[in-house]
């Protein structure tokens, strides 16, 4: 559809070809004069064919044995043999894909990075076989009948000379995808035909001048993909297309750009720096088909004006900052058959390296935080007739899913991921024939699966991450449309929903178990059942026989249920019809024995994970039969015997865990034949016997795990040699001899437990008994390709450690959470600057008995040296610091690019100085200045009691700090406030160990009895819904998802849009 609107358009510069103008000036065809104009422009021609390289020769016809230049390639005359088109385009492999041009991708038959650019105007260069390469040069303005000048995906470089500005009849300028750079001319009073302005692509600098509003029929309008910054002129919305994506441009969207747009077909300003809101006048623009907005930082709300666009066939705005509820006036958008509200990955990642800047790293930097919607979809907007796809990953959204799905024909796409919402799957999806992707994971969903769901026929379905329960359905698979390929549509059918469905498919292909363990397969077929309270036994694999064949790649994922019934029961039933197979069924409670014929029943396995279930027997020797096997994890289980020889045979595995069984033996020398393995983890088992000196061969290992069995000898000095190995346990053992000397690879706390083994004297302490399976939270943690989280002993930090460094750190983050409440808050004054002093000034709140001046803090700190660092956060890094002998202090360096100003800064640090909170660190004082901020707060040695609540989840297993971790805490003592108790208050003892606060506030929204949480003086003074918004709000900020889990920015414009009109 793309492509034959573009050519049927009132544009039509690709028709020249066929051009014949008919003018009274006809008549004096064969006058003397019109022979001077005929070699005139031949002349021409020529002297531009010299000015140019052309290696593959598409220009090589132009000669003077040809006499006729009006039949030459590319050129067009009318009936006087005046020039009026130069057509020439190129094949965009300047120097390759990364020469900075952008031609290589638009142009390439099988690119999918640019797949969301260009609607109504975009092309390919299938047929061109070479490219011209050269300037451009001011001769060409000697064409003086030169309607249209065409040169797209070439490598001309340099300057566009003034005189080609100047061409007064020239109605189209194409110049797409070439390295063309400077800037747009300050007057266009010369062009005063032009129609269509097309230089995306180039390295075009400096603002859109207010002269091009001149060229009254200017309709096409392309700069996207250059270097254009500055705002976005108004009277830019009365062309047809206006394209102006990944460039620099700022400032917020004028408002009369929606006042004279009645032309306007296709708005694209995706990937720029654009503020404010979303103008309700683009309602105004009533033949819009296509708006993208998305990756700015619009704020507000989508404007519900945006209703009136009755052909609006796609609306991005995904990568804002937007908030409030979706209008359900969209649902008055009859053609819309493409919703995107939000989207976790960057539609331009790619993109990045072909344009040779790191603009885009920096915008992916800037606008983390994405938008933030209230309630649900609308139901008219969700039953909208055309709609085809609807993509809500991430967006805060919440409520019930709708009931009634009769008006589903078109849906083909759902993604509500990582929401809020809850109630039942409503049994109305199954009559969506054409659903093929739904993905509703991580939300409150309950209840069971309907067996009329069409599952089978899916290639994505995924309700991981909820509260789902039954057995898993024997799916219906009656019939099923034709199986999908790995590009959905042909890239060259420029059909705006079409390409966004492809796009959007490939990008959710690229992110799954498949691609992380090669690209195999045509098909991907991808089915998580994953976290969830399913039980029973397994009845059939989900996957219609049609969606079998040996190009598909099928992932079955169902970790983290309570399934039972045997092992592997129905799970390699269809296995060697596929091309590839995942299978992850951890953490259920299967049992029996591996069969003795493992290997042939499944060749096409690529990964495995069963662990932490009741698996026992013994592994059998045909395990080696899995040849295609990578991943292979069936740890934590009843395993017994010896690990089998035959494991050598599985020449491309990368990680085999085999951790708390009870597997007894030697270890295979075998083994060292893995020349491709990273991880070995053969911890907590009754191996005996040496560590063969064969593992020394292993060049790919990154950790090696021999801790809780019964091995003796020596340590293979070897293993000191394998470079990648960064992980490394051998503790409790019978190890002897000497501690092979390494780069801090192999230290005494690897080695612990194995009293003959010098030069590390260690008592021979108390371990977990190998006889019995360990627990996971003992070790190291390692996440699979298929999502599942493992844990093996690693010989990192403590459980005291990690409490320690994690509580000292959550009371950092707590303070530093409120510091950016206040800042965020307080409305900021247009004439905000810095006014820093040059001056080294500390100001200090509390004596600490010692002078605090800013020469002493910093020679304490040793000038900030790494070595007294102590912690690295979003924020900044914190130093410990001796003041003086027995006096520390802790120094939060803090990123200056952070803040909005000093002296705004000044006056809320100083009101901060002012709290006090028996859960947060004092603040002692701090300096701050242009080139320098910190802040001095008491040291802390190790953890204080009761600050565990305050620890982020991920945060408590990595030691990583971040902004959302900040936002954990954050919400933690929101919710003290709400409720007037501790983190980990005394009154929640009764419901166990490790309940807190945050359990409290979730148990009592999910039993409708949120009035229970607050302290009833709050709670009385009311309003009742603004105080249950703040405590749902709370309770958004301690997700354990950091997906879902709020930035602090968002929290604000929140708490902002709650605040009474009065304050």
């Amino acid at each position: 559809m793309g492509s034959s609107y573009f050519l049927s358009s009132v544009i039509k510069w690709q028709s020249f070809t066929k051009l014949k103008l008919f003018s009274l000036f006809c008549v004096f065809s064969l006058s003397l004069n019109g022979v001077a104009s005929f070699d005139s422009d031949k002349s021409v021609l020529l002297q531009f064919k010299n000015s140019v390289s052309d290696p593959s020769g598409l220009i090589s016809g132009w000669n003077l044995i040809s006499t006729n230049h009006c039949h030459w390639n590319g050129v067009s005359c009318d009936a006087n043999s005046r020039v009026v088109s130069l057509n020439i385009t190129g094949n965009g492999n300047y120097r390759g894909k990364k020469s900075g041009g952008g031609g290589a991708i638009l142009c390439s038959g099988d690119s999918i990075e640019l797949s969301l650019y260009g609607f109504g105007i975009r092309r390919d260069c299938k047929g061109s076989n070479g490219i011209l390469m050269g300037k451009l040069v001011p001769l060409i303005a000697r064409l003086s009948e030169l309607r249209v000048l065409s040169l797209p995906f070439n490598g001309f470089l340099g300057l566009i000379p003034s005189e080609i500005w100047g061409m007064e009849k020239l109605e189209v300028l194409d110049l797409e995808g070439n390295l063309v750079s400077g800037s747009l001319p300050v007057s266009f009073s010369g062009l005063k035909n032009l129609r269509v302005l097309n230089l995306g692509f180039n390295r075009i600098e400096g603002e859109i001048p207010d002269s091009l509003s001149r060229c009254d029929g200017l309709e096409i309008f392309n700069i996207a993909g250059n270097r254009i910054n500055g705002t976005i002129p108004g009277f830019a919305g009365r062309f047809k297309g206006v394209y102006l994506s990944l460039n620099q441009l700022g400032g917020s969207l004028p408002e009369d750009f929606g006042y004279n747009c009645e032309k306007l077909e296709h708005l694209d300003l995706s990937g720029n720096f654009l503020v404010g809101g979303i103008p309700s006048n683009l309602g105004n623009c009533g033949n819009l088909r296509t708006l993208l907005l998305y990756s700015n930082m619009f704020e507000e709300i989508i404007p519900r004006e945006l209703g009136k666009l009755g052909k609006l066939e796609v609306l991005d705005v995904s990568r804002n900052s937007l908030s409030g509820s979706v209008p359900p006036e969209l649902g008055n958008c009859s053609a819309l058959s493409v919703l995107v509200l939000s989207n976790m990955f960057d539609p331009y990642q790619d993109v990045n390296g072909t344009r040779g800047t790191s603009l885009l790293d920096h915008l992916s930097s800037v606008n983390e935080d994405f938008n933030f919607f209230q309630g649900g979809i609308p139901a008219d907007v969700m039953t909208l007739p055309k709609l085809r796809m609807l993509w809500a990953p991430s967006a805060t959204l919440d409520g019930m899913l709708l009931s009634n799905w009769d008006s589903c024909d078109s849906l083909e796409m759902i993604n509500l991921s990582h929401n809020f919402f809850k109630g039942e799957i409503p049994h109305g999806f199954s009559r969506c024939n054409k659903l093929r992707y739904l993905d509703l994971s991580s939300n409150g969903l309950y209840g069971e699966l309907h067996e009329e769901f069409r599952v089978p026929c899916m290639t994505v379905f995924d309700v991981s991450g909820n509260a789902l329960s039954g057995s898993i359905p024997s799916f219906y698979s009656s019939s099923c449309p034709p199986v999908p390929s790995t590009i959905e549509y042909p890239l060259n059918v420029y059909d705006p929903s079409s390409a966004y469905i492809s796009f959007f498919a490939y990008k959710a292909k690229a992110g799954s178990p498949t691609m992380s363990l090669g690209r195999n397969g045509e098909i991907s077929v991808f089915h998580n059942f994953g976290d969830n309270n399913f039980t029973g036994t397994l009845q059939s694999l989900p996957i219609s026989p049609v969606r079998l064949g040996k190009q598909t790649a099928y992932t079955f994922l169902a970790g983290d249920n309570k399934l039972s019934g045997p092992f592997p029961g129905i799970l390699f039933e269809n296995c060697d019809g596929l091309n590839m197979m995942i299978v992850n069924v951890s953490n259920n409670r299967m049992s029996g024995q591996i069969p003795a014929n493992m290997g042939p029943m499944c060749r096409s396995l690529k990964l495995l994970d069963a662990s932490k279930n009741q698996i026992a027997g013994t592994i059998p020797p045909s395990v080696g039969e899995l040849v295609s096997l990578v991943y292979l994890d069936m740890s934590w289980n009843l395993l017994q015997g010896r690990i089998p020889s035959s494991l050598s045979q599985l020449s491309g595995l990368k990680y085999l865990s085999l951790t708390g069984n009870r597997i007894v033996g030697s270890i295979p020398s075998s083994i060292g034949k893995l020349q491709t393995l990273e991880v070995l983890d053969l911890s907590s088992n009754l191996l005996s016997g040496e560590i063969p000196n064969d593992l020394v061969r292993l060049r790919n290992l990154t950790a090696l795990l021999l801790n809780n069995n019964k091995l003796s000898g020596q340590i293979p000095s070897g293993l000191a040699n394998v470079t990648l190995l960064s992980i490394f346990n051998v503790s409790f053992n019978n190890l002897s001899g000497p501690l092979p000397s390494s780069n801090n690879l192999m230290k005494c706390s690897s080695v612990l437990g194995n009293p003959y083994l010098h030069p590390c004297h260690v008592f021979s302490l108390a371990s977990p008994s190998p006889d019995s399976p360990g627990r996971a939270s003992e070790a190291q943690s390692y996440t699979s390709p298929s999502g599942q989280s493992q844990k093996n002993g690693s010989g990192g930090f403590t459980s005291i450690e990690i409490a320690s460094i994690a509580s000292a750190s959550a009371i950092f983050s707590v303070l530093l959470a409120l510091i950016f409440l206040f800042i965020y808050t307080r409305k900021l004054s247009p004439k905000s600057k810095i006014m820093g002093s040059a001056r080294k000034e500390v100001t200090i709140f509390t004596d600490i008995g010692v002078p605090l001046t800013f020469e002493n803090v910093v020679r304490a700190t040793g000038s900030f040296n790494a070595s007294n660092c102590i912690g690295n956060g979003g924020f900044g890094s914190t130093y410990k610091a001796e003041i003086s002998p027995g006096v520390l202090v802790a120094i939060k360096k803090l990123a200056v690019g952070r803040f909005q100003g000093i002296q705004q800064f000044h006056a809320e640090i100083k009101t901060l100085g002012r709290l006090h909170h028996p859960n947060l660190v004092t603040l002692i004082g701090y300096h701050a200045s242009e080139t320098e901020m910190f802040l001095i707060y008491n040291y802390l040695p190790g953890g204080v009691a009761g600050t565990f609540g305050y620890v982020a989840p991920e945060y408590a297993m990595t030691c990583r700090v971040s902004d959302k971790a900040d936002v954990y805490s954050y919400g933690v003592v929101l919710l003290e406030l709400l409720s007037d108790k501790k983190a980990l208050d005394p009154s929640f003892s009764s419901y166990g160990n490790g309940f807190n606060i945050v359990a409290w506030a979730c148990m009592l929204l999910r039993q409708g009895r949120a009035k229970e949480f607050f302290t009833a003086g709050l709670w009385d003074a009311g309003p009742h819904d603004d105080l249950v918004e703040v405590l749902h709000m709370a309770v958004v900020c301690t997700v354990d998802s950091l997906s879902t889990r709020p930035t602090m920015k968002q929290v604000v414009r929140r708490l902002k849009q709650l605040q009474p009109p009065s304050c």
